[in-house]
């Protein structure tokens, strides 16, 4: 049997959502004591290809990660973010795709969009974290798009979490090709738990899915995490329709 490849129209949802990255040379930016809330949840498998890049395998079994994302400290100030992410390889290595994300500090979504790619929109985006529960909620205009809670929750070692490395579908600026950023930041973990996930509300639309590809099934894992996050220098490019072994580019270091 062939592998599966994904069968996204990469331009046309680059043409909707894809942000113009500056060039790949952007330096590391550090956010210290981030908070993080995690969730892995089941989507049907078949629906799930039509949201994955050609370049990338889709996962089997699929499923997709919803994250917020809540930076107390950065240069651009404290800024909460939130992004619904459908998980694949590039060759074989585990990776996810970002379909959107949403930013309640402007200065932050344009420097996250234009140094790493990501697809960042402005948006009522923030974290609570209560005595027997965490709450991720993104807003747009109004309308609940994301509503997650973790319960019961119980201590574990940051080994125990791995995180998997971004992709993003960005618009270089300097050619105005579509690329697909590899983003891997490093972890520095202060604080670990997990807890039982509950998804109130994720609205398909609002997060690119029109179609209804982004059908739910069981939710699998959540967690929530206090780290140190370096954002890295990129160092790795794909072309979005040519399989990742061949259409992965090493990003050179600036002279």
């Amino acid at each position: 049997m062939p592998p599966r490849f994904g069968k996204l129209d990469s331009k046309a949802w680059g043409d909707k959502y894809a942000r113009e990255i500056h060039g790949f040379h952007t330096e590391p930016m550090e956010l210290k004591k981030a908070h993080i809330l995690n969730l892995n949840h089941e989507i049907d498998d078949d629906l799930a290809d039509f949201l994955t890049p050609k370049a990338m395998h889709p996962s089997i079994p699929a499923y997709a990660t919803v994250t917020v994302v809540s930076a107390p400290e950065s240069p651009m100030g404290p800024f909460v973010y939130g992004e619904v992410k459908v998980a694949c390889r590039a060759g074989v290595r585990p990776r996810d795709f970002v379909l959107r994300s949403f930013c309640n500090n402007p200065e932050a979504a344009r420097e996250l969009s234009q140094r790493w790619g990501y697809p960042m929109t402005v948006g009522d985006a923030k974290m609570i974290v209560r005595h027997d529960r965490i709450q991720g909620k993104v807003t747009l205009e109004g309308l609940v798009i994301l509503e997650m809670e973790m319960f019961d929750r119980d201590f574990l070692s940051g080994n125990d979490i791995q995180y998997i490395a971004n992709m993003h579908l960005a618009r270089n600026t300097e050619d105005g090709v579509l690329t697909l950023v590899q983003i891997d930041p490093d972890y520095v973990f202060h604080r670990a738990e997990r807890g039982r996930p509950i998804l109130h509300v994720l609205d398909n639309a609002a997060w690119g899915d029109s179609e209804g590809h982004l059908k739910l099934r069981n939710p699998i894992s959540m967690s929530y995490a206090i780290a140190d996050i370096e954002l890295p220098a990129i160092r790795y490019v794909t072309d979005p329709e040519r399989d990742a072994f061949r259409g992965t580019t090493k990003v050179a270091k600036a002279a």
